[in-house]
């Protein structure tokens, strides 16, 4: 991190920031807007932007992005892609900016500012990019298969009475 971006930048007392979205899933190639808004601070307040690439765990660490200074300037970390972060800071709401995003950039990203006595996170955002957005699954519907209609042959007795009598009715019809 660098000296530009600590120096002279303490806040006491109680401090919120305020981070949104949540959590966010975009296709590879996209723009994302990330938005901190701090609650009573100046406006010479420097927004930190820090990324964690991967779940909480003793491995996990985070990656300094970028730091808003002022109006005209951004502190960015090493190795940062300047042309695909940009910082806007407008008191009391800073935006990170990501273009072009790639799954690589997937991680929880915090807003933060340096207070006294601790350093003051924003809750996260969980970034998502994938090359295709999942499709919500269809709702399921029974398709009930047609039921087989049975033809019931007439028992042997009734068999025999039918025949009998389109007998006798051919035979009405013959002799009339």
């Amino acid at each position: 991190m660098g000296w530009d971006c600590v120096y002279g930048d303490t806040l006491h007392g109680s401090l919120v920031l305020q981070q949104t979205p949540a959590s966010l899933m975009v296709q590879t190639n996209q723009t994302v807007t990330l938005s901190c808004k701090t609650e009573t601070s100046p406006s010479t307040t420097r927004i930190y932007w820090l990324r964690q690439r991967q779940a909480l765990s003793a491995n996990s660490h985070y990656e300094f992005l970028a730091c808003w200074v002022s109006v005209n300037k951004t502190v960015y970390g090493q190795g940062v892609e300047q042309e695909k972060l940009t910082v806007l800071g407008n008191s009391p709401r800073n935006l990170l900016k990501l273009q072009s995003v790639k799954p690589a950039d997937s991680g929880v990203y915090f807003c933060m500012i340096v207070g006294v006595p601790n350093l003051i996170f924003g809750k996260g955002t969980q970034l998502s990019v994938v090359d295709v957005l999942p499709t919500s699954p269809q709702p399921t519907r029974k398709t009930s298969t047609p039921k087989k209609k049975v033809c019931r042959f007439p028992s042997p007795v009734t068999r025999k009475g039918l025949q009998r009598r389109a007998r006798l009715r051919l035979l009405k019809q013959f002799y009339k």
